[in-house]
């Protein structure tokens, strides 16, 4: 005996179109997780005899996330849910089954804000230039190690890029929600590189476009770059655990200490929003104090004092 498909929802169509309008433009990672968001907004209406999508309003969505929240999903994951709906409300506005976006009336929960630590400069510097055994897997991993570090790219983006997207002293990449931007490739990335592309032949034919590929010559996924991060880690004696994300906030945090410029750092990035950039790093208060006694017209130091400031005003 077969066994039987589960039922289908009459809520079914609106979703498939939206994810895979999603796909054209969104990491397959960001399509997995906003599908299992939708998967348990749809589960949530069927249970409630929801049958189309022009009844979804403020409080069956409070009403979704409410329960959500008391079978104990985490604040960041509920940000989430309600990230993907209000993206999925969107594309019910725009097919004109929604007259507005009623998330935009919901609160984002609030979450704690976790930062990966970065990597000391120095200890990052002895693990970069840690000797390999130059084989094409090795001048591989070494680029993808240069290229995070350097331009600060998402794992989503590194994955992404194809032989197209780099140029001599920079890589177009896109970001989230099919943002595109172009971040500059530093020397040291740019030598490994060139190594790398010297031998990526010996893996992959000229058919394929993706600039880092796997031993059987198809793109490397998300997974497998984690994976050698954090095989690269253990092998080089690196003592703590290493990722893409901490590779991009030992970028962001190592060039705003030594830049001070934080809208330049947004755009590196690829932040939207400053504040988001302003959370993500890292400032090393020495970094801060410096830069306000050498800028603020109202802060400046007479020669010979180490902590008072000196204005007419001051109290």
């Amino acid at each position: 005996m077969t066994e039987r498909a589960p039922p289908r929802s009459p809520l079914d169509d609106e979703r498939h179109a939206f994810l895979a309008d999603l796909a054209r433009t969104a990491s397959p990672a960001t399509v997995n997780a906003y599908r299992r968001d939708l998967d348990a907004l749809v589960a949530f209406l069927d249970a409630r005899l929801i049958d189309t999508w022009t009844r979804l309003d403020v409080g069956l969505l409070r009403r979704f996330l409410g329960a959500e929240r008391s079978r104990g999903l985490a604040p960041r994951s509920l940000a989430r849910r309600r990230a993907a709906i209000s993206r999925f409300a969107a594309h019910l506005v725009q097919a004109g089954l929604l007259a507005h976006n009623p998330i935009a009336l919901i609160r984002a929960p609030r979450q704690p804000r976790h930062l990966p630590k970065p990597l000391d400069v120095d200890q990052l510097a002895g693990f970069l230039d840690t000797p390999h055994d130059g084989s094409p897997l090795a001048l591989r991993d070494q680029a993808m190690l240069e290229l995070f570090y350097s331009s600060g790219l998402r794992l989503a983006e590194l994955a992404a890029l194809d032989l197209g997207h780099l140029q001599p002293q920079r890589v177009r990449v896109l970001g989230k929600g099919g943002k595109p931007r172009q971040v500059p490739v530093g020397r040291r990335a740019r030598q490994a590189l060139d190594a790398w592309l010297t031998v990526r032949g010996q893996l992959t034919g000229s058919g394929e476009a993706a600039l880092f590929v796997g031993v059987r010559g198809a793109r490397l996924g998300h997974r497998a770059i984690q994976k050698r991060l954090d095989e690269l880690a253990r092998r080089r004696g690196l003592a703590e655990s290493l990722h893409p994300h901490r590779l991009r906030h030992s970028f962001a945090s190592h060039l705003l200490e030594s830049s001070q410029d934080l809208r330049a750092v947004q755009e590196l990035l690829g932040h939207a929003d400053l504040s988001t950039t302003q959370v993500y790093t890292h400032l090393d208060w020495q970094h801060l104090a410096a830069s306000y006694d050498a800028a603020h017209p109202r802060a400046h130091r007479r020669a010979g004092e180490s902590g008072k400031l000196t204005t007419k005003d001051e109290d």
